[in-house]
């Protein structure tokens, strides 16, 4: 099932390689002692986080220990009671914020497609660029063939999602978030509902995106040997804590904590 990540990790572009050389070049998310809760239940504890312009995140972790609750904080999809989140130069939690804008900014795949059912793949792809971004016609009509074909489903514009596998559904849903041009993607275990199958063609897409571009991608996923082949970094978290937050080599290889070490040891030999 993982044979097309076997070979060595593509080269980064040009761009990245500054982001990875000048550590303190200027951030596109940062959590400030982030905190969450649902009523009494404190979802996110003293979260502190930097991501830098270019680079590939995974989140990984046990369910429930807080990964897709703090994506979905990223964009304003879930709110924040205590500390500072700041996307792309903006406060999420400001008034002042205009959290559409933001979201046209910062694009998130979601685990269930969320495509418009009553619409074909290429007007799902055209909506929002036609709307938010007023991008004429032509152009956008080139833009969702470009991405149809970046996708692998050149020959399925015309047609609608019900007609359509998982697997090319979340591929669809990709698209449609790059076709914003995005400065962030976002990735809340978009493989998890999907049949096993058909996990493959996805994450092949998904690794493209992240190794062949500058774009920021942050990837909530339960995929090892996707998160080996595609991160800079692993963000491990468990309980709403970030318990380890390490090069990808560094945490495969050495994990800091007995608590990282234990969730290895399940999820390799499963």
């Amino acid at each position: 099932m993982y044979d097309y990540l076997v070979s060595l990790r593509k080269p980064r572009s040009p761009f990245l390689e500054k982001t990875r050389r000048d550590i303190n070049m200027s951030y596109i998310i940062q959590f400030k002692d982030v905190q969450k809760y649902y009523g009494d239940f404190h979802a996110l504890h003293d979260i502190n986080l930097t991501i830098h312009p270019g680079e590939t995140v995974v989140l990984i972790g046990p369910s429930g220990s807080g990964k897709s609750t703090l994506l979905r904080t990223i964009n304003g999809l879930e709110t924040i009671q205590k500390g500072q989140l700041i996307v792309d130069g903006k406060d999420v939690s400001s008034d002042k914020t205009n959290l559409n804008q933001l979201r046209t900014d910062v694009g998130m795949v979601f685990q269930h497609f969320n495509l418009y059912n009553n619409k074909t793949i290429l007007d799902n792809i055209m909506l929002a660029p036609k709307i938010v971004l007023k991008r004429n016609d032509a152009k956008n009509r080139e833009i969702a063939d470009q991405l149809l074909k970046r996708v692998g489903l050149t020959d399925q514009g015309a047609k609608y999602p019900a007609q359509l596998s998982g697997g090319q559904k979340q591929r669809i849903a990709i698209a449609r978030s790059l076709a914003m041009d995005p400065k962030a993607l976002l990735f809340d275990e978009p493989t998890s509902a999907l049949d096993p199958e058909m996990v493959g063609s996805v994450l092949s897409v998904m690794r493209d995106i992240t190794t062949s571009s500058s774009m920021t991608s942050l990837v909530v996923t339960h995929e090892m040997n996707f998160a080996k082949a595609v991160a800079d970094r692993v963000i491990f978290m468990a309980d709403g804590k970030i318990l380890e937050d390490s090069s990808t080599e560094e945490f495969f290889k050495q994990p800091k904590t007995e608590r990282a070490r234990q969730f290895l040891s399940q999820v390799e030999h499963h």
